[in-house]
């Protein structure tokens, strides 16, 4: 398994717009950070997670030329924006996309871009094709795609449910404020967690540093990766503070299992 990280930043991606902090005017190209997302190569297949604003550029930069199914953890503009550059995957295999969440989830993107879930278009693929696959929102429910497992688990982001995902032994959770008992039971034996690190303080709808670590002491995972970070993170400092087995993330990190 390869998992590539496309994105780690929040919704607003480091730096800011029109901000002058250090960590937003620093040269140090890891305090550069497009919107979360992360592609998963497994078993000849390979899963976008979320389709952020930033697609084009990341799959520009990562050379993506394929993927098989995009699975959608909420539908956040930070999360699913980028929906339109998907036409681009339709187009190199001719086929239409697997989208795959929630009841809610894929309503309010058909809703927002109701053009990217009719049938698939005749000739030159001029918008995104995507068929929906719904996934359940209130437990851990695991799928097949062809002879892959993937389990989705549910997470609290503030009022709003999210998925988190587990392929193999790497699992994903983003947009999370809380985690209910029973997802902890689908993160168990987990080798590899990216997982939700807004800032260092407390956030509303986030985890923050001290509760994601108190997470992954639980977890235990062999590697901890922290995602969705904000601008209050200083790339180089973070990672002097954090334990072992725990660093944080950047965009183009790769990892494999």
């Amino acid at each position: 398994m390869r998992i590539t990280i496309l994105g780690c930043g929040n919704s607003t991606g480091v730096p800011c717009v029109g901000c002058d902090c250090s960590v937003c005017t620093s040269d140090n190209p890891k305090n550069k950070r497009t919107r979360v997302s992360v592609l998963v190569e497994t078993g000849g297949k390979a899963f976008l997670i979320d389709s952020s604003p930033d697609l084009r550029q990341q799959a520009l930069a990562h050379k993506i030329r394929h993927v098989d199914a995009v699975l959608y953890t909420h539908d956040h503009a930070d999360h699913a924006n980028g929906i339109d550059d998907l036409r681009s995957f339709n187009y190199m295999s001719g086929k239409e996309l697997p989208a795959y969440g929630t009841a809610h989830t894929l309503n309010t993107l058909k809703q927002r871009f109701p053009y990217a879930f009719l049938p698939k278009p005749e000739g030159f693929w001029s918008r995104p094709c995507l068929v929906p696959h719904i996934i359940p929102d209130d437990s851990t429910h695991s799928f097949y795609y062809d002879d892959i497992s993937i389990t989705s688990f549910e997470q609290l982001h503030a009022r709003v449910k999210t998925l988190g995902y587990r392929i193999g032994n790497f699992a994903y959770s983003t947009d999370v404020k809380t985690i209910p008992e029973h997802s902890f039971d689908a993160l168990k034996g987990t080798e590899v967690w990216l997982v939700d690190c807004l800032r260092y303080k407390e956030a509303f709808s986030h985890s923050h540093l001290e509760q994601t670590l108190q997470w992954i002491e639980r977890v235990k995972p062999r590697l901890a990766i922290l995602t969705h970070m904000d601008h209050d993170f200083d790339y180089d400092r973070l990672s002097s503070e954090l334990p072992s087995g725990v660093v944080a993330a950047y965009d183009g990190m790769v990892v494999a299992l």
